[in-house]
């Protein structure tokens, strides 16, 4: 869904000059008013620093349902 907004031209202007040139005003505004994205991220790691990420968050998740099925057991 997308909406019309109306702003002043200065403030067009201020969004304008600080939009990245692959960046949408949609994408701009949020990364503005949103704080950090993950596309802020995006050249900071390599693709094997994510895959590692990847597993170790995979490993992790693995880990905590093993142990919530171990500790619901006990009170089986």
């Amino acid at each position: 869904m997308s909406h019309h907004v109306r702003l002043d031209d200065h403030v067009y202007e201020r969004i304008k000059a600080n939009k990245r040139d692959d960046e949408s005003f949609s994408d701009a505004i949020e990364r503005l008013i949103g704080g950090r994205s993950l596309r802020d991220l995006r050249d900071v790691f390599d693709d094997d620093q994510v895959g590692e990420m990847h597993d170790s968050i995979e490993t992790a998740d693995r880990e905590d349902r093993d142990a919530v099925r171990d500790l619901a057991g006990r009170f089986e």
